[in-house]
Order: structure tokens, then C-alpha cells, then sequence
């Protein structure tokens, strides 16, 4: 009878701490928030606080917010139906998927990428609560899991884009699809590979006004701390190579490959970020909140380095154009690393109708709001 006693206990030990984990957890969240640092004007606040590794984001009809992951596998549908900067319902659309971390949304359908396949829910708003079988679109994709995940959005041409990384940190992939950039209908047809040596891209968008496409790309690991750059690319033409795996941040020849090819072969990144950031989503800015200078410029999210013997990256970057090209680069939001503690990583940026951005973190799983207040806060910036 003690014995039972003693289970009951602890077990009921064990649910108060739950309970109180779990009660908790916006607490958290709050407090993270006042350790982020946001440009003068901004704030920054949570929009959805229960969204399990959050990474892709895509925008459908009526402000819904579709969110893709990696191994949590699930794909959410957020909606804010008040209006009051502050998410009231996540829905699960998608679940037990492979990495679905690209979500794209397009007259009615949500398209989503896994590993190796895209997927298409048709008419998915009008059943989130008994969300529909997906159609198979494509199949074809590698399956491997290192640098597999999958980025994927609508280009200006109505043209699913995507990116199929290398399986591995640093080789020469014998599979002309591995390490590329490719496109592809709707509906599955006319598969394309339109650009090559490209490690590990989970960011692109397109530059308003000349339509031209930007992508990031993470560099190879196991050169040094501060070796190679990461990459921000801008493509031109089918057939376009960025050099990996003979030629790094256009510039350092690869101690194994690099003796195969030389650098001046293939095309430079246009911008150079601090080695091991992480530079994954990336939007011009293009919505009406905004102060002018913000105005069709680009944010990065730089997820954080992860074998950098001091961690950098862990924010959110502006990289600003001039005539159409980059010319500088300054923190937009920072403190996801406090002390060398890793509070937060954002993964991808999305403007929403009224102007403001949605950041997702994959390591908390939360969507936070940036809006334009005017209001002058503290900044923590920089440019180089």
C-alpha cells in the first residue's frame, strides 16, 4: 500500500510539473522577446506560440498562414480571423510527412516539399478541419536526408521553384540533380534543372521590378572558423554554375576538388555573409508599412552557425540595393544569442498583406510579428 502511495505521488508529482512546463512556456516565449534587439521603429511580438519547428512559410487566401517543417512533419495552417496581430487558431493540414519543410500556395492549393516528393492539397481553406488526400505533383526527388530538405516557392513565371542540396558536406555528386536549382509546371511537367553548383540553398525570392532571382547558399563545413562566406547568389541563365563543389564564395579553391576546375569557371556569389551564419529564407520587402528605405530590400534569416568554435548569426540581416545590386548589410533584429546561448533560430520571413512580417523559429516553434510603429527602441547594429 506504501508502495502505491509512493507511484501515486510521483505521479502526480510528475503531471504538476508538466502542467507547470506547459503554463509556462508563453512566459518564455515573453521573455525572449525582450531579449531581441529590433531596429529603431519596430516591434517585435509573438503570432503563434504553438507551431512545433516551424520553418517554410507561405501566404494563402484571406491572411491564412501556411507553415511548413522538418522532422516534426506536420504543415499548419495559422489564421489570425480578428485581426488583432495575434494568431487564434492553428490548424494541422498535413502530418507524418517526410521533412515537409517548402510550402508554396497558389489559386486555391497549397503545394508542400518533403525529401522527395511535392504534394498538392486542393481546395485545402475550405476543409482544414478534414483537410483533403494530397495529389502526387512530383516524385523524383532524391530521397537522401543530408541537405535534403526542400525550400520551395512560386516564381514570377507561375513556376514551382526548388532546391535539391548535396548528400553530403563536401564531394562531387556523380547525379546531375544533386546540387542544383529546378523548376517545374504545376502540375509536375517539364522538370528543369536550371542551375548547378549549389550546396545547400533554403532561400530565394525575386527582386521587384527586374524579377531577377536571388538565392542563399551555405558553405561547406570543416575550413575554418571563419571559411568559406556564405552565399548570396543571383541567377541569369540556365546553366549557370556557383562553383560548389571546386570553388567556394567564388574566390577559395577546395582543398579535394578545387585542383579539377578553377574558380574564375563559374559565377561569384553577389554577396558575402560571415562563414557558418546560415542564410536561409530570404524576401524583399515589398509591403506598404514600411519606411522607404526598407522598400525593396532584402531581409535574411541566418539560422546560426552550428560547428563555429564562437556561434555567430542567430538574427535577422538587411541587405541593402543599390541599382539593383547589394551594397551593405546591418542587423535587423538580433539576440537569439545571448552569452553564446542559443535562444531562438528564424528560419524564414514573410510579409503579410498589412505590411507587417512573420519570422518562423524552428527551435522554439513559435511565428513572431514585426510591425512598424515608429516608436525608437534600442538597435544593435552593424555593416560591413
Amino acid at each position: 500500500m506504501l508502495k502505491l502511495i509512493n507511484h501515486l505521488t510521483i505521479g502526480l508529482a510528475l503531471v504538476l510539473l508538466l502542467q507547470s512546463l506547459v503554463a509556462a512556456s508563453p512566459l518564455a516565449h515573453q521573455d525572449i522577446i525582450k531579449q531581441l534587439q529590433v531596429a529603431d521603429g519596430f516591434e517585435i511580438s509573438i503570432y503563434a506560440d504553438n507551431v512545433a519547428n516551424a520553418r517554410g512559410l507561405a501566404l494563402g487566401d484571406n491572411g491564412m498562414v501556411f507553415v511548413g517543417t522538418g522532422p516534426e512533419g506536420k504543415v499548419y495552417a495559422v489564421t489570425d480571423a480578428n485581426h488583432d496581430g495575434k494568431a487564434d487558431h492553428t490548424f494541422v493540414v498535413a502530418e507524418n510527412l517526410n521533412m515537409p519543410n517548402g510550402v508554396a500556395y497558389k489559386d486555391g492549393s497549397l503545394y508542400v516539399a518533403t525529401i522527395d516528393r511535392i504534394l498538392r492539397y486542393p481546395k485545402l481553406l475550405a476543409h482544414l478541419d478534414n483537410p483533403p488526400a494530397p495529389v502526387v505533383v512530383y516524385d523524383k526527388l532524391p530521397s537522401d536526408t543530408e541537405h535534403g530538405w526542400k525550400y520551395l516557392r512560386f516564381g514570377p513565371d507561375n513556376k514551382l521553384y526548388t532546391a535539391i542540396g548535396a548528400p553530403c558536406n563536401i564531394c562531387q555528386p556523380s547525379n546531375q540533380l544533386y546540387a542544383s536549382l529546378a523548376r517545374l509546371n504545376p502540375d509536375g511537367s517539364h522538370f528543369e534543372i536550371i542551375a548547378h553548383g549549389i550546396r545547400n540553398s533554403q532561400g530565394f525570392d525575386w527582386q521587384p521590378n527586374s524579377q531577377t532571382l536571388f538565392f542563399t547558399d551555405n558553405g561547406r563545413d570543416y575550413l575554418g572558423d571563419d571559411s568559406p562566406p556564405e552565399e548570396l547568389n543571383q541567377w541569369s541563365a540556365v546553366g549557370d554554375h556557383f562553383g560548389y563543389p571546386f570553388c567556394h564564395s567564388g574566390t577559395i579553391s577546395d582543398p579535394e576538388f578545387g585542383p579539377l576546375r578553377k574558380c574564375a569557371e563559374f559565377k561569384s556569389p553577389v554577396w558575402r555573409f560571415k562563414a557558418h551564419v546560415a542564410p536561409l529564407g530570404i524576401r524583399f520587402y515589398q509591403g506598404k508599412q514600411f519606411p522607404a528605405e526598407y522598400q525593396q530590400q532584402l531581409l535574411v534569416a541566418q539560422h546560426g552557425s552550428w560547428n563555429r568554435s564562437e556561434p555567430q548569426g542567430y538574427q535577422v540581416a538587411l541587405v541593402k540595393f543599390v541599382g539593383g545590386n547589394p551594397v551593405s548589410e546591418q542587423s535587423f533584429i538580433s539576440g537569439w544569442l545571448a552569452d553564446d546561448a542559443v535562444l531562438g533560430r528564424p528560419v524564414d520571413i514573410l510579409t503579410l498583406d498589412d505590411g507587417s512580417l512573420l519570422i518562423s523559429d524552428d527551435k522554439l516553434g513559435v511565428l513572431y510579428k514585426v510591425t512598424y510603429t515608429g516608436k525608437q527602441q534600442p538597435a544593435a547594429g552593424y555593416a560591413h
